[in-house]
């Protein structure tokens, strides 16, 4: 029996231990609101959708082609048409996520208005966007879920009713993990807890830290990143994961990012007991000049190294100076440091899509930590064409072919587009996720901001034909009819707004005298 009829059946037994004043209470209408409210909590959702996520994990680790992919939505309505959409195209959410941008937090959900990609946002506004999303997407189930309800009442013959209960039986949620963005922390170690809670309450299974200065922190592809020791950073590890335990979703997973390949610059020398510890390999790393006794100056900051006296490298900003070329490595001790300190996955923020340096960095990592893993930024901020044009010019290059009808420099043009260059990156971007997943080990790819950028560009094409010569055609051709034929959902908006659910209630609370607005003069029957 499914949970639908369990649910019928436990209902009408409360009705009848009830007594007569609950003889107006229909158990199967009930039951269908029980149904359409899967998820009760955060929590439920959490936990629920933790228990995927680690089963896409391992499902990944046995075969690397399952890996898995989510779009950035800044907005309840845009995570939920695209689950609707996924649902649509594929009849299934497998292995499709949602993510959730710290920089469209920033840009798009601050009450100080636009704010570049540096944690001065208030920091609420990331659980409120958790929460947002998650009520969308259990609106979703309910809207799909009340069709369904629909055409069981309308079916015709017992055989169409079981097709349509097995639906009901056997329903898809559109809820999904969300990978979410708590930039470097909001503060310290507490700060960072007391955020996580509130994400994971909100629902949040899963949780992306960086390793950059919480007070310094800048957008991942923008220059003047400071990162901080190792230990700063393991502290704020710890603190999501007891905030995970704290809220009994045992299995929450943390992924650690790490900064350190654009970032050349450091807070604070690393706290160090002897040498080759944590700390000492830190500083390691830092651009430092040997000095005698003699030859330091007033307010000089000295390490010890090997017998030797060092003076960092150290800016008027009061920042200390990494040596250059060093950020790969950087990123392989930061990732292997996260991985034995209990983060699950690991995220490393490059300068360009590139596998070869990607898997480079992974297959050091994986020399101590087997079965490591990323979540890959597939951003908006890498030009894809130019990369992908000039990697394909330089193996042809290096394939020894005639490369002479090219210029590197200006390979974006659109003079290329019809080239056998231009074909050959096209197809590399195709499957730059699957290759990446083999070839590299990315579990997950993202994209940061699409829907801040599809957002942008639909309304520009809108308001060019809408405020142009074509008016109200504009709307008409560019949206409505490519809506009703593509079958997209939102061109019922009514429905989509709650109104059809709406009409259920009314109906389930006051019987026939219920006023209702899906009758026959509604505009939405056009469709």
């Amino acid at each position: 029996m499914s949970q639908y009829q369990d649910d019928i059946q436990a209902i009408a037994a409360l009705r009848t231990k009830n007594g007569s004043a609950w003889n107006a209470i229909n158990p199967e209408s009930a039951a269908r609101m029980r149904a359409q409210n899967r998820f009760k909590t955060g929590l439920d959702i959490a936990r629920y959708t933790a228990k995927i996520m680690r089963a896409d994990m391992a499902r990944y680790d046995a075969d690397p082609s399952q890996y898995t992919q989510s779009l950035g939505c800044w907005h309840g309505f845009i995570g939920q048409q695209k689950m609707i959409s996924v649902k649509k195209h594929f009849n299934s959410t497998d292995r499709r996520y949602l993510y959730l941008s710290g920089w469209m937090i920033a840009a798009l959900r601050s009450e100080f208005g636009p704010l570049p990609d540096q944690s001065m946002h208030e920091k609420t506004a990331v659980s409120a966007l958790i929460k947002e999303l998650y009520t969308f997407l259990r609106q979703a189930d309910a809207r799909e879920l009340g069709g369904l309800f629909r055409q069981l009442d309308a079916a015709p013959n017992a055989d169409a009713k079981k097709a349509i209960q097995e639906k009901i039986d056997n329903h898809v949620t559109h809820v999904v993990p969300i990978i979410a963005d708590i930039d470097a922390g909001f503060g310290n170690a507490e700060a960072t807890y007391l955020l996580a809670k509130q994400m994971i309450e909100a629902g949040a299974c899963c949780i992306q830290l960086e390793n950059q200065v919480s007070d310094e922190k800048q957008c991942g592809h923008q220059d003047g990143k400071v990162t901080v020791p190792h230990e700063d950073f393991l502290a704020k590890i710890r603190a999501v994961r007891y905030a995970f335990l704290e809220l009994g979703v045992d299995d929450g997973i943390i992924v650690a990012r790490t900064d350190s390949l654009g970032a050349g610059l450091t807070k604070q020398i690393a706290y160090t007991k002897e040498a080759g510890d944590l700390g000492d390999q830190y500083n390691s790393f830092l651009d430092c000049e040997e000095v005698t006794a003699d030859s330091v100056n007033s307010g000089d900051v000295l390490i010890k190294r090997d017998g030797k006296l060092l003076r960092p490298k150290r800016l008027p900003s009061n920042l200390f100076q990494f040596r250059p070329g060093t950020g790969e490595a950087r990123c392989v001790l930061d990732c292997i440091t996260s991985l034995q300190n209990g983060a699950d996955l690991l995220w490393i923020e490059t300068e360009k899509p590139h596998i070869g340096q990607i898997g480079g960095m992974v297959k050091e990592i994986r020399k101590v930590i087997p079965n490591a893993k990323l979540v890959y930024n597939n951003s908006p901020s890498f030009n894809w064409t130019l990369n992908f044009r000039q990697q394909a010019y330089d193996r042809m290059k290096e394939a020894g072919q005639d490369v002479s009808a090219y210029d590197r420099s200006a390979l974006m043009s659109a003079e290329y587009d019809a080239t056998p260059l231009a074909a050959e990156a096209d197809e590399k971007i195709r499957t730059f996720q699957a290759d990446a997943a083999r070839e590299a080990g990315i579990f997950h790819h993202l994209i940061t901001l699409p829907t801040y950028h599809t957002a942008a560009l639909s309304t520009d094409n809108l308001a060019k034909e809408y405020f142009g010569s074509q008016g109200m055609l504009g709307y008409v051709a560019g949206v409505q009819r490519k809506e009703i034929r593509q079958g997209i959902a939102c061109v019922k908006h009514q429905n989509m707004s709650g109104s059809d659910i709406g009409d259920d209630h009314k109906e389930y609370f006051s019987g026939e005298a219920a006023l209702k607005a899906a009758g026959k003069d509604n505009t939405m029957n056009q469709f």
